[in-house]
């Protein structure tokens, strides 16, 4: 008998894999409703020192918001089949909202970042190269016709987008808070948002590969 089934938990690590991305989805709900939503409300209290570059934080946290939000949708394999047009769409916003926060990172990067310090300057553009660059991979791949390498591709740039999650929840940790001023430990804790899951991703990616 033929079933058709948006959501399925068969396979040894079926389960496992759900639980994972409640997981993951609850964590960056947190994030969002904590720490991005609130500078859509343009309270000048909020958005502090970057009032004077509002629309380019909005920007940035616009294209992190909508790649963080479609990317679960994207890995999601029954709805991917069912609905591949949607997906095809979905993958060109998904695209489109990196370009946008990736530009506006950047701008940021080089003006209130570098106000601050050169190396959370660095720090920040270190970050929005890796995410503009897997997600280009992933497309390029894509154009190729080469899916096993676009999926790939497509997980280390969500791995990078979930950057942003993870950043926000490392360097509030009182043991990293502990170990100095912002400009000394947030550097530190945006490469080990993004370079350690990666690392950790790639092992993954490769372990079972002939």
């Amino acid at each position: 008998m033929k079933q058709s089934k948006l959501i399925s938990i068969s396979g040894p690590y079926g389960f496992l894999k759900v639980i994972a991305w409640v997981f993951l989805i609850l964590f960056a709900g947190r994030f969002v409703v904590k720490d991005a939503l609130p500078y859509f409300g343009m309270d000048p209290n909020v958005l502090g020192r970057y009032w004077d570059l509002k629309w380019w934080l909005i920007g940035h946290v616009s294209g992190g918001l909508l790649a963080l939000v479609i990317g679960p949708f994207q890995f999601w394999k029954a709805f991917r089949n069912k609905y591949l047009k949607l997906h095809r769409w979905m993958g060109r916003f998904y695209l489109s909202a990196i370009v946008i926060g990736t530009i506006s990172s950047t701008y940021l990067a080089w003006t209130a970042a570098l106000a601050i310090h050169w190396t959370w300057a660095f720090a920040l553009q270190g970050l929005a190269f890796a995410w503009i660059c897997t997600a280009a991979m992933a497309y390029r791949a894509i154009l190729q016709r080469k899916i096993e390498q676009h999926r790939e591709w497509m997980i280390r740039s969500y791995v990078v987008t979930f950057a942003f999650v993870s950043f926000r929840f490392l360097d509030e940790l009182p043991f990293v808070q502990s170990l100095g001023s912002f400009i000394e430990h947030a550097p530190t804790s945006i490469w080990v948002s993004w370079v350690i899951p990666l690392f950790i991703t790639e092992m993954v990616l490769q372990w079972n590969k002939k």
